[in-house]
């Protein structure tokens, strides 16, 4: 199994599924025409690290202490210790774990005079302490902690210091000068950010090569640092999108995955390999989206806001699955599904039995892989902005708990006025999917139901059956909104 995940890489992004993209991705659009489509797949946040521990716990993140926004380069893990993670489950079923990209999941970085790093829940002033980082020592409570055999990576976004690569638990060089790739911080003095996917690309492949023909079979989670900023295409790729480096950067993610694709092909294992693309949220306003847009090209495609909204440019994202002899080539589905469903949908794959608490929000999307489903794996699931604002689904119905976008874009927390918008926002997506129609007013009714669903995710503690289980922290369920001064216009 191959799990591969872009950084900021919309919807539209993605030929296969936009018509009119501008943007060339001949190998993602190859997975698709011979695999599944997904049309209605989303994160559970519309930003990075929450996606990332939906994905590899089963669990939505905001069942822990991440209650908004996202953590640094120095932040302490959101993973427990107890967390069985999908690359446990898998090492428990016999797979080869590896982790090769971008972690931003926290971990414990050892201090010289003793203890670890810690940012408190505010990365922004926690660099000066990554001076006192020894980086010649053991990192605690990463990857090869929660069920990986081995990491090659960063430890959160590609702007975020220090700029180092770690393997396993250890910096593959010190950081001894001060580099700034947007944030200033300590660095390696060869690592360079425009390096990063190119070397990503490179151990990926290597860890497929190892692993090819090895009786044990292998699980490979590959997040990448792209097309996120800095966005720093390689000189090859430069000017190849004729639109701008956004451009450019994302046809370079599509060759990375084409390189993974041809390492499966050259080691004779495409058939016995499952593979997922999928990005971690919707495209960037680093993108600069009014040049992409120039260009005639939708980054989001149809989809209302982008990365940080609570509106689906946010989080409804690429997700394609292709799996030689199971999955039919060709086929497309409008399956509600969620990123964190993979976990639940691996376990079915390899005969796992998920214990009561794990996985705790995953169900397995696995018949509807199969083209065997009788019915969607789920009519409900529940996504995040990046100022901790929930929505959630029941079918095609969509609540927004807060008015504006929860997150960048307008009408924005904290810059709009927003004191004559309802309170709430719901949409029918079967016939109003960019989110313009606000049916608030008119259905008390429904908003009261799904107002109950969104209370008894958090009361519960999970979404599938089991026993109750506690959340990490308390959670409120509607925030308070942050109205600004400048008034919307039509």
């Amino acid at each position: 199994m191959i799990f591969i995940l872009a950084d900021d890489q919309g919807f539209g992004d993605v030929g296969a599924l936009n018509p009119e993209s501008k943007i060339a991705t001949p190998n993602i659009d190859r997975i698709a025409s011979e695999g599944m489509i997904f049309g209605d797949a989303h994160t559970s946040s519309s930003v990075c690290t929450p996606t990332r521990y939906s994905i590899l716990t089963g669990r939505y993140h905001w069942r822990t202490r991440l209650q908004k926004g996202v953590l640094g380069g120095f932040s302490p893990p959101l993973i427990a210790e107890d967390r069985l993670t999908i690359a446990g489950m898998l090492k428990q079923q016999g797979y080869t774990t590896s982790a090769v990209g971008k972690w931003h999941l926290g971990w414990n970085w050892p201090l010289r005079d003793g203890g670890d790093a810690n940012d408190n829940g505010d990365f922004s002033k926690a660099y000066d302490k990554g001076w006192e980082v020894d980086y010649e020592a053991e990192i605690k409570n990463g990857p090869v902690d929660v069920g990986f055999d081995e990491f090659f990576g960063i430890s959160a976004s590609l702007d975020m210091p220090p700029y180092v690569f770690v393997r396993n638990r250890i910096p593959t060089e010190k950081a001894t000068v001060e580099k700034a790739f947007h944030r200033k911080g300590p660095a390696g003095a060869s690592f360079e950010a425009v390096d990063v996917l190119p070397s990503f690309t490179r151990e990926a492949v290597k860890f497929i090569d190892a692993n090819a023909k090895q009786e044990k079979p292998f699980f490979l989670y590959m997040p990448l640092n792209a097309p996120h900023t800095p966005i720093v295409p390689s000189k090859e790729w430069l000017g190849k999108s004729g639109i701008n480096d956004y451009g450019d950067f994302t046809m370079q993610v599509d060759a990375t995955v084409g390189t993974v694709l041809e390492a499966l092909d050259r080691n004779g294992i495409k058939d016995e390999t499952l593979i997922v693309f999928t990005t971690d949220n919707g495209c960037s306003p680093a993108a600069n989206i009014p040049e992409l847009e120039a260009a005639g090209h939708d980054q989001n495609f149809i989809f209302r806001g982008h990365k940080a909204d609570i509106f689906d440019g946010g989080h409804r994202v690429p997700f394609i699955v292709r799996w030689p002899g199971k999955v039919k080539p060709g086929t497309r589905t409008e399956h509600l599904v969620g990123q964190l469903d993979f976990f639940a949908t691996a376990a079915e794959i390899t005969g796992a039995e998920i214990p009561g608490t794990a996985a705790e929000d995953s169900v397995s999307f696995l018949p509807t892989l199969l083209g065997q489903a009788q019915q969607p794996p789920r009519e409900s699931i529940v996504s995040q902005s990046i100022g901790g604002y929930f929505a959630i689904r029941d079918g095609d119905w969509k609540l927004c708990l807060c008015p504006g976008s929860g997150g960048w874009s307008s009408p924005k927390p904290g810059r709009d006025d927003m004191s004559e918008l309802p309170p709430m926002q719901l949409y029918d997506l079967s016939n109003d999917p960019g989110e313009t129609n606000n049916l608030f007013e008119e259905q008390p009714e429904r908003v009261a139901k799904m107002k109950s669903m969104m209370r008894a995710a958090i009361d519960q503690g999970r979404t599938t059956p089991g026993e109750k289980l506690a959340n990490d922290v308390e959670i409120v369920m509607v925030k308070p909104i942050r109205s600004g001064k400048r008034k919307l216009t039509n």
